[in-house]
């Protein structure tokens, strides 16, 4: 079992969405979320920040916003987690810096609350 956690740009949330339902995969969470990623960072005035120069903790301070994005959790069984990724830059790629990322965790076990049942089965379309 794994949780696929992949942070993409707001306006294609709802483009990702399709395209896991027509991978075969529905279950998912969403939420709004703040970041940047290193390329938007000059690392000489990241470095300065860090030593503590005043000047340069400024500069990062102003020049570097954190831009809003769409943080999606999906928790699915190994076989599915290509074909959700596949999915997921399918939908995302542009070539452009933002496209997103995609993290890949592994989870030890997932318990339904109302049934108490563990593991992959839960994960399953219930009938």
């Amino acid at each position: 079992m794994k949780e696929i956690v992949a942070v993409i740009r707001m306006n294609r949330i709802n483009q990702t969405k399709k395209a896991l339902v027509e991978a075969g995969i529905s279950s998912m969470h969403a939420r709004e979320c703040l970041g940047r990623g290193k390329g938007l960072v000059d690392l000489d005035i990241l470095k300065g920040a860090e030593r503590g120069y005043e000047e340069a903790v400024a500069q990062l301070g102003n020049s570097q916003r954190l831009i809003p994005k769409r943080m999606i959790s999906i928790v699915l069984p190994d076989k599915l987690v290509e074909k959700a990724v596949t999915a997921i830059i399918a939908e995302n790629k542009t070539g452009k810096p933002g496209d997103g990322k995609i993290f890949i965790l592994p989870v030890y076990d997932a318990i339904r609350v109302r049934t108490s049942e563990h593991g992959d089965e839960i994960l399953e379309d219930e009938q």
